[in-house]
Formats: structure tokens, C-alpha cells, sequence
């Protein structure tokens, strides 16, 4: 028996192995990349590279609000630097 043109193409496609379950993704469980944090001597700016830390405990989606936050302090902690000191009372000295 032969085959039309027509039903080529169907028979094709009739002998073709179904498509199976979309295989699963299960990204890994968040983990510390183990990278040393060296202190500054800086209170505020250690402090904001402390926060780093925090990514280490959260999926990928959680570490822009990290990075935000520590941006934001580091660019306070410099800011802090060129805004003109206050004078002390004690500097009133006559």
C-alpha cells in the first residue's frame, strides 16, 4: 500500500515518540562561597562588608537586596567622610 503525499507527512509524525515531562530544575541549596572578608578598621564600612554574609544564607534572588543595602551604607560611610566635621564643646577652648 502506498502512502500520498499528503499522509506522509502525518504517519511521520504518528511514529514520532511523544514528548515527556519537562525534565525538573532544582537549583542548589544556598551555600557559603567561603570568601575571607578582611576588616578595614573602619567601623561602619566592616560592619557593611559583614552584611555580605548574609547572601551566603539566601538564594540567588535574595542577593540584590543585600548588595543594595551594603552599596547604599558603603556610599553613607563615604559621604559621612566629606561632610565637614561638627566642633566638640571642648574645642571652644579660649
Amino acid at each position: 500500500m502506498s502512502e500520498t503525499p499528503a499522509e506522509a507527512p502525518a504517519a511521520a509524525a504518528a511514529e514520532a515518540p511523544a514528548p515527556g515531562p519537562e525534565p525538573s530544575y532544582d537549583p542548589a541549596a544556598p551555600a557559603p562561597l567561603g570568601i575571607g572578608r578582611t576588616p578595614t578598621g573602619h567601623a561602619e564600612v566592616d560592619a557593611q562588608l559583614d552584611r555580605l554574609a548574609d547572601v551566603d544564607h539566601l538564594a540567588a534572588d535574595g542577593h540584590a537586596e543585600v548588595y543594595e543595602d551594603v552599596h547604599q551604607g558603603l556610599r553613607s560611610a563615604l559621604t559621612a567622610l566629606d561632610a565637614r566635621p561638627v566642633p566638640s564643646p571642648h574645642d571652644n577652648r579660649s
